[in-house]
């Protein structure tokens, strides 16, 4: 198959997603080529295989360069992604503050990734004043945009009543909505409820479905929380936890990439 960008039109992250997963160094090539054309939307991905070191050698400081030259010229996920590298440090300090900063402005122009990332800070207080209205706004607005992550977030506020009456109706519906939306904190959160009520076939389910997606950090913390279980079945799902988690830590394994909001 021949992969090539096409001026005409802006790419899907599909095509883009499989360009990069056939032919790595190839994909490279191309981005690379209408990057320097100045097409705007391969500036943003050409920021993003450098920082994976995807198809080409990983440079966190360019990554950050072509990310900033992509955000000026008006790509909302270019800016996120620089609000991204100040938050961690990837190709320069970092800086929580500034990260807020940029995701604020792409926030604000709409970008469900950039709420849930300042939601986040704002949550945990990093860079900004703890604001936890502020954040469950933020959460609320990207969920009802469709924004998996926010939608597990939201139903969380809204289980433990957190700056807002608690309603675990509404939060039992944005977690199953997180869940189906493919969020896999969002199919543990709504497996722990199905579990709660007895609905033990269902809850088994998405906990499978948690674990087929779930990151190393995530799949260690809940194999733990599945031995507090009171249900057997439930707690044998931890060691299909630990195997996956076996997987993963092999050092053959090639983790793949995507334009990312967060991780």
């Amino acid at each position: 198959m021949s992969f090539q960008l096409r001026r005409e039109e802006v790419l899907d992250a599909a095509g883009l997603a499989a360009m990069l997963e056939e032919s790595p160094a190839r994909a490279a090539q191309a981005i690379l080529l209408a990057a320097g054309e100045g097409e705007v939307e391969a500036q943003a991905l050409l920021g993003q295989i450098l920082l994976d070191g995807q198809g080409i050698a990983q440079d966190q400081p360019l990554a950050l360069r072509w990310f900033a030259i992509a955000a000026n010229r008006g790509h909302l996920m270019a800016r996120n992604m620089l609000g991204r590298c100040h938050e961690h440090g990837w190709g320069c300090a970092a800086d929580a503050s500034v990260a807020a900063q940029h995701y604020r402005i792409a926030a604000e122009a709409g970008l469900d990734w950039a709420m849930y990332n300042l939601a986040n800070l704002q949550a945990t207080g990093r860079g900004v004043t703890v604001d936890h209205q502020q954040a469950l706004a933020l959460y609320r607005r990207a969920a009802e945009l469709g924004h998996a992550k926010s939608m597990n977030l939201l139903g969380r506020y809204l289980e433990e009543g957190q700056v807002c009456p608690a309603d675990p109706l509404a939060a039992l519906e944005w977690y199953r909505r997180s869940a189906e939306a493919g969020d896999f904190r969002g199919q543990f959160s709504y497996a722990a409820v199905l579990a709660a009520e007895g609905r033990i076939e269902e809850a088994l389910k998405w906990l499978g479905e948690a674990m087929s997606t779930g990151n190393l950090a995530f799949l260690r913390v809940s194999s733990e929380s599945l031995l507090a279980s009171p249900h057997p079945d439930i707690r044998n799902m931890a060691q299909a936890y630990r195997q996956r988690i076996t997987l993963l830590e092999a050092p053959d394994r090639c983790p793949s990439s995507a334009m990312r909001g967060n991780g």
